[in-house]
């Protein structure tokens, strides 16, 4: 993998660093870690990305809404 495609899968854990709750930070990174191990698998490594990227979002809107 290159560092492009490590800094893209690794994305929600960075986005849930940002929030507020620290929750987020743990399933981020397991989805993080699991996109990467998934990357021979793409339609995998997709679904583990967009799951890390939903909760990293919710974990940054209720960031953003508490503001």
């Amino acid at each position: 993998m290159s560092v492009l495609q490590i800094s893209i899968a690794a994305m929600p854990f960075l986005l849930s660093l940002v929030s507020r709750n620290s929750k987020a930070i743990a399933p981020c990174l397991l989805t993080s870690i699991f996109t990467v191990l998934l990357a021979d698998e793409p339609p995998r490594a997709a679904m583990a990305w967009c799951i890390g990227v939903l909760i990293a979002a919710v974990a940054l809107r209720e960031r953003l809404r508490a503001t």
